[in-house]
């Protein structure tokens, strides 16, 4: 067979270009946020110290965590409405349950990561969709937040405090926890075969049942995992705020979207970009310290995010095609 002919065969194309289209989205995204990371040196050297790193990714560990999360659900083909307001709800529990009765506080901690795995069954069982299912679950959320902590404060476990405030003069302790984060949960969902499911209940539910799995099993382990993360995003944040604060992270689900979306991840499944859906946490994160440098008007920052984001997603768009 000869050269020209091996050249034109389908799979001899179809394979490279379709492995880089894969990797193309978290790589934009990977530069992006290196980009911002410059400018925010040259506003501020001191961001490049371990000190200055420390600061500013400590504040990033809820948000890479939710978004994670998100993209447990969002692989198996959902939409997590719900995400930002559970991790309010589990900072609302560690500032009181599990910082006045820690075996309470573990037992509330399991009971609601239960709880959204039940919430997975429940949206498999009677066929709702995630959207309206979650937004519901939302509110239940916030109810029962307001209710253990019905105004921020509270007080963190020293224990968890001092997890978060863990420093090494060599290198930024925040930072190996978003690796560790992001490399775990790439590992599930890449290596481990419920994470292999997961994926395939997003892009091929037919084709999963074929093979004698249970959708319910599946999507209740998509939102078990959720769930998971979703408890160490809300640790993370009540550790980082010293209490808790069931509005603190209101803005979480959206954001945690767009991560996912910017990472490479789809709103119909079938992918799990764990490292790219770090690299779009970070940029966001990045993004309000790079406004904050800048000194502009908060309520200008949302703005200035979604200008962002759509010059993004274009651009991931037209190289998606150009490689296409």
């Amino acid at each position: 067979m000869t050269t020209d002919a091996i050249e034109t065969r389908p799979d001899a194309k179809r394979l490279p270009r379709g492995s880089l289209k894969r990797l193309t989205p978290g790589g934009i995204t990977a530069l992006a946020m290196l980009a911002i990371f410059g400018v925010c040196i040259s506003l501020q050297p001191q961001v490049m110290s371990v000190n200055g790193l420390n600061l500013i990714l400590s504040s990033m560990l809820p948000l890479v965590f939710a978004s994670l999360a998100q993209m447990l659900v969002m692989s198996a083909g959902d939409i997590d409405l719900g995400i930002g307001a559970f991790v309010g709800l589990i900072s609302a529990v560690s500032a009181t349950a599990l910082s006045n009765n820690g075996f309470l506080g573990l037992l509330m901690l399991l009971g609601f990561v239960l709880a959204y795995g039940l919430l997975g069954v429940l949206i498999e069982w009677r066929k709702v969709p995630s959207l309206i299912a979650t937004l519901g679950a939302s509110f239940v959320w916030i109810g029962l937040g307001l209710f253990l902590l019905p105004r921020p404060g509270g007080a963190a476990p020293d224990l968890l405090r001092k997890i978060v405030s863990l420093r090494l003069s060599w290198f930024p302790v925040p930072l190996l926890i978003i690796i560790l984060g992001g490399l775990g949960t790439w590992f599930f969902m890449q290596r481990m075969q419920t994470g292999a499911k997961i994926r395939a209940l997003g892009s091929n539910k037919v084709a999963l049942r074929r093979w004698g799995n249970s959708g319910f099993k599946i999507r209740g382990y998509a939102y078990l995992g959720a769930g998971v993360l979703g408890v160490l995003a809300g640790l993370f944040l009540a550790g980082e705020i010293g209490g808790g604060d069931v509005m603190a992270s209101a803005d979480y689900t959206l954001i945690s979207v767009a991560a996912v979306i910017l990472g490479g991840g789809t709103f119909y499944g079938g992918r799990a970009p764990a490292w790219g859906t770090v690299f779009g946490a970070v940029t966001f994160g990045l993004l309000t310290v790079l406004l904050s440098f800048m000194s502009l008007s908060s309520t200008l920052q949302p703005a200035i995010q979604g200008g962002i984001v759509i010059l993004a997603l274009a651009g991931r768009l037209i190289v998606e095609k150009v490689i296409k």
